[in-house]
């Protein structure tokens, strides 16, 4: 699979005709055969939401991933900042582009609002998860797409586009400014939400270098920075 051309829903070609009831069971036999999978409720809003993710993600560690680009399965774990960022979605309608998607609660619950949503993620495990969750809350799949930040494919423009805890890594900053930039709309918005890494302060830093414009906010331990293109 050529990374940043994969799309892992056009890929299930097999359960093009199938229900979104039946995709759900395929594809939840398909990766409890590969991982354990467990169940973890979280609250979004008034409602509660399951998402299934891996076990842990530090049984996924795979040396020859490491060796190769330094690749850690981050994916796996439900990380505060999505729980956050799944609170703070703009209304829709409109196409909004998650950048890191791991096990999929934004993207999920961005499909409920009434989103078309683009998944991304380094890893081809984590845009399935990310269909399996989009299936059981949304009761249908996002578009999916494997993006490598440091080469980001042409995926058009978004009316919206998110990410949760994407600036933990030094060259993160200047990649995700780089990604918004590329994708953002005209009058399109960006939320980053980010627990507090050490490199995010220069993502405000690297936005205004691509010309686009930022204001953050506080919610408890994370910061909220929202992102366009023009500040009118």
């Amino acid at each position: 699979m050529a990374r940043g051309e994969t799309n892992t829903t056009d890929a299930h070609s097999s359960t093009v005709e199938m229900s979104p009831v039946q995709k759900y069971q395929v594809l939840r036999r398909r990766l409890g055969r590969r991982f354990a999978v467990v169940t973890v409720s979280v609250a979004v809003g008034d409602a509660t939401v399951a998402i299934r993710k891996p076990r842990s993600a530090d049984e996924l560690i795979s040396p020859e991933d490491f060796e190769h680009d330094e690749r850690l399965p981050y994916w796996a774990e439900l990380w505060p900042s999505s729980q956050v960022l799944a609170n703070y979605l703009p209304p829709p309608p409109g196409r909004l582009l998650e950048l890191g998607c791991g096990v999929g609660l934004v993207s999920a619950v961005a499909l409920a609002a009434g989103w078309n949503v683009m998944a991304t993620d380094y890893y081809a495990d984590a845009l399935l998860f990310t269909e399996l969750n989009a299936l059981a809350i949304a009761r249908r799949a996002p578009k999916t797409r494997l993006v490598d930040w440091r080469s980001v494919p042409d995926l058009g423009t978004f009316d919206a586009v998110v990410g949760a805890d994407v600036l933990y890594e030094r060259p993160y900053s200047a990649l995700i400014a780089g990604a918004l930039a590329r994708t953002l709309a005209p009058k399109g918005q960006g939320i980053i939400v980010d627990p507090g890494r050490v490199h995010a302060p220069g993502f405000v830093r690297a936005c205004e270098s691509e010309g686009l414009v930022v204001a953050a906010e506080k919610e408890g331990k994370m910061t909220i920075y929202r992102v366009s293109r023009s500040s009118h």
